[in-house]
């Protein structure tokens, strides 16, 4: 798209495309056809519902569902009247997920149809919310979305939006067990995507012609995000119900895609497709990868299978998404760069420190620390925790260790929080170890993250039983999916007299995460 208009909100954004875009296809979703000019006029009318049902400016509404058209309309809308669209992980257990909608506080909650029974099973622990609005049909007690939104007016809600109103709410795993709201700003959102394309690297340079296919979920960044960013640069975005391997070479094939985003337990899946070495991928410019390290002999295979450009991202939701990224010309087998993450984007700036806060020279291991206009505004109704992650002069504390060599480019060496990546989703033990830990025969419990081949890690609980208490490992598992999502439940158990602690009494998680990662240069995989 033309680099001289940038909008200074998403809002304007959409309203801009609309015009120059007109009947080009914005998004398709399961043989549905939404033009820039539709979706501009459909997200007009959920803005007017929203503001009909008694939404005011800065509100939250929820969205429990998978990937669909319907969700992008809806996150569109809300941003032109002003209203902050909260998504929930799909996959969460029945109690977190109405944690989150209670968190945020949101009257509306929008539902996808799989996942209208755990709604009705939840409707007692949610009370704030009065509305409920199902999509696709099937809840005759509920609203249907597409009749709600074709309802309303059309015409522009002219609600005034500033560039430092929050556009998205997104939640990530927290340190204490409970999650948080991150909150995104429409500066945040298009800080990343509104410098004109003649600054980008090639990898990142978009055309009218490019088509984007976006499998990863919604509730993260790599799906809302990259949604986003694909119709900012006027490019058509194909939309996955969810990821499924399968459909992802179908898509490819007949879409013509030409960017797609995924994790690298995704890429396993798809590369080892059967008929992955039979599709074309002539049109495929470029796979942009994230969220957790790849494997050296997986990225090799991916290469030759797929023939296009590779490009690592390093980022996190705090981060609205990248601030690293290694490009194609580093994907060199046995150059040294391809262990790292890659190197700043334009306007990031990336620092390694110790734990005063000091920058430390290339080659020493500190705290990853990163300033830019893409940095969360911060966490929702979170004083205390926006402070430990974001300091006074800007600088956002990532949690990761790593070092810079002398060239800038970012090695992840270990993470300073506990956090376990399995499968691109973050999981915080202390959410795994509540669980446990309510099981009445627990008396403690630690959750360590141990290296694993399809998922890069895989949750492992060892536990002390109470004296004279047992309990088999399906017993302990099986207690905890009852409380968290299947992705958070340990896979393993290990049960053992005593944890190890330090003089004051921490879990000395170094020690029982030791053995699992002998031999391994980096603590993370």
């Amino acid at each position: 798209m033309s680099a001289s208009f940038e909008p200074a909100t998403i809002a304007d954004m959409v309203r801009a495309r609309g015009k120059e875009r007109g009947g080009a296809i914005a998004f398709e979703f399961e043989g549905r056809a939404t033009s820039f000019a539709g979706l501009d006029v459909n997200t007009n009318r959920v803005a007017n519902g929203l503001k009909a049902l008694g939404l005011e400016h800065g509100e939250r509404i929820a969205y429990l569902g998978k990937n669909s058209d319907s969700y992008f309309e809806l996150l569109l809308g809300a941003m032109k009247a002003g209203v902050v669209m909260a998504p929930v992980n799909w996959r969460l257990a029945g109690p977190e997920i109405a944690f989150i909608v209670e968190d945020c506080k949101a009257p509306v909650l929008f539902v996808g149809p799989e996942l209208i029974t755990q709604v009705r099973n939840i409707k007692s622990q949610i009370p704030t919310v009065r509305t409920i609005i199902t999509a696709e049909g099937g809840a005759p007690e509920w609203q249907d979305f597409a009749a709600w939104r074709d309802a309303q007016r059309a015409d522009d809600p002219g609600i005034e939006i500033t560039p430092r109103d929050i556009a998205i709410q997104l939640y990530t795993s927290g340190t204490t067990g409970k999650p948080k709201g991150a909150m995104l700003s429409h500066a945040n959102l298009l800080n990343l995507s509104n410098s004109g394309n003649a600054e980008r690297p090639d990898w990142n340079k978009w055309t009218s012609d490019d088509v984007s296919l976006v499998a990863m979920p919604v509730f993260h960044i790599g799906g809302s995000g990259w949604g986003v960013l694909g119709l900012y640069h006027g490019a058509k975005g194909v939309i996955a119900r969810e990821f499924d391997p399968t459909r992802v070479l179908d898509f490819i094939e007949q879409s013509g895609i030409t960017k797609l985003f995924m994790v690298p337990a995704a890429m396993q899946f798809v590369v080892r497709q059967p008929r992955a070495r039979q599709v074309d991928f002539s049109r495929l410019k470029y796979m942009l990868y994230g969220a957790s390290p790849i494997p050296a002999a997986l990225l090799k295979e991916c290469i030759e299978v797929f023939k296009c450009g590779f490009v690592q991202l390093y980022g996190m939701t705090e981060t609205t998404g990248t601030i690293v990224a290694l490009p194609p010309e580093d994907h060199v087998e046995g150059l040294e760069r391809m262990r790292s993450a890659g190197k700043a984007l334009p306007g990031v700036e990336v620092a390694i420190v110790d734990v005063n806060g000091n920058r430390l020279p290339p080659g020493e291991v500190g705290e990853i620390v990163t300033r830019s206009g893409s940095n969360m505004t911060g966490y929702w109704n979170l004083p205390e925790a926006t402070r430990k992650t974001l300091d006074t002069d800007g600088w956002l504390h990532t949690g990761d260790a790593g070092y810079m060599d002398n060239d800038g480019y970012i090695y992840i060496h270990d993470r300073i929080k506990d956090m376990i990546i399995s499968g691109g989703e973050n999981i915080y033990p202390a959410e795994v170890e509540s669980a446990l830990c309510d099981h009445p025969d627990v008396a403690e419990a630690a959750v360590i993250g141990i290296p694993d081949d399809r998922w890069g890690e895989a949750v492992k609980a060892i536990v002390v039983m109470k004296p004279g208490k047992l309990a088999s490992e399906s017993e302990i598992i099986n207690f905890t999916r009852e409380r968290i999502a299947g992705f958070k439940t340990p896979k393993t158990v290990d049960f053992i007299e005593a944890l190890p602690r330090n003089p004051s009494g921490k879990i000395l998680r170094r020690h029982l995460r030791e053995p699992y990662w002998a031999g391994k240069d980096r603590q993370v995989n």
